[in-house]
Parts: C-alpha cells; structure tokens; sequence
C-alpha cells in the first residue's frame, strides 16, 4: 500500500487521482499555493514519468506491480496495448469492488479484500490484485455484512455508476463481469500509451 501525503502527491499530479482531492478544500488549497511565475517546460521523459506516476497512485500499486503489468502487455504485443493494459488494472478486485460501491474508495477496497470480506464465485480471496475474468461474480462474504464498514451500503450504491463491463445487482450486492473493460481516452487518469512508452526505453 502507498503511504504518501495524498494531498501533496495530487498537487503534482491533479485532483483526480484520489477521491480525497476531488473537493472543493483540496481546489481552495491547491490554488493558494499556485506560483505566479511561467512553469517550466517538462522534457519527454518526464512527461512520461508524470503519466506512470499518475497510474501508480490512483490504482494504489507499486513500481514493481506496474512494471509486472506492462511487461505483461508488452509481451503479448496487443494491436492496442494501451486498452489491454486499462483492463488489466481495472479487473483487479480491488478496483472492481470500488467500481461498483462496495468501497467508497480504493484504498479501503484493498483493504477490504485483503482482510478478506469479499468472494470471487463463493470463494474467499484476500489478494486486492486478484484479476477478475468474464463471468466470475464478486460478492461480499456473508460474515461481514453487518459489520460497520458495510452498514449504510444501500444508501451509498443509490449514487454509484456501474461501468458497462459490470453487471450489478445492488439488493444482493452481487457484481458480474459481464465483458472487458473498453478505454475511453476522454475518462481515463492517465495517458496509458505513454506509460508503455516510458517502460519500453
């Protein structure tokens, strides 16, 4: 898990990369602190840097976790790696339980799962990057549905927006892969083509 000061990581990177930054303090706080002066022009390879940056903290993995991933894409050389890449991080189980509001955020998804509290097709699993496949059908394990963390769920799910790679249904609070996540340039955080070009130096 990432431990940074996440208000100072969203300074460098924008607000959207944790849902802590998406508030109007964190924007009153981000423009007190804007320089006067014209920024520098950043060179290729640290463009690059800022975009795996951005991906590394927002899905809260690690340097090796990403590198594992790219490499991965790399090695199959996809005719679009980049959106091969998206659905590898967006099917991890800590994600896809944040996607549907089961947790509020992506940090406490993998927190979450590693402690335990949700199935993969009835069984437990406590890996958060465990990779969800079409069909496979994530549900929250019986024991912790009265604990806390989930005691005003259906409240929350009312303003949840379920990606269309997911079916969902909030009474059972159970979710079904139902397809492979598609990238839309316009909605990701980060430029994914970039990153694979960062690891291919």
């Amino acid at each position: 898990m990432l431990r940074k000061p996440k208000y100072k990581i969203a300074r460098r990177l924008g607000p959207e990369i944790f849902d802590k930054t998406q508030t109007q303090k964190f924007l009153l706080s981000r423009s007190a602190r804007k320089s006067t002066g014209r920024p520098k022009a950043k060179s290729d390879f640290a463009l690059q840097l800022l975009e795996k940056q951005k991906v590394r903290f927002a899905y809260g993995i690690n340097e090796r976790q990403l590198k594992k991933y790219v490499n991965d894409v790399l090695k199959r050389k996809p005719k679009n790696a980049p959106e091969v890449l998206y659905s590898l991080l967006e099917t991890r189980l800590d994600n896809t339980s944040y996607r549907v509001g089961l947790a509020p955020t992506r940090s406490s998804a993998r927190q979450f799962a590693s402690h335990g509290h949700f199935l993969v097709n009835g069984k437990s699993t406590n890996t958060p990057s465990y990779r969800l496949q079409k069909g496979d059908i994530l549900t929250i394990r019986d024991g912790s549905k009265q604990k806390m963390i989930f005691s005003q769920l259906d409240e929350k799910l009312k303003d949840v927006k379920t990606p269309d790679w997911i079916l969902f249904d909030a009474e059972k609070k159970e979710a079904t892969v139902a397809g492979v996540p598609k990238l839309n340039p316009f909605e990701t955080i980060a430029d994914l083509s970039v990153v694979l070009e960062f690891y291919k130096r």
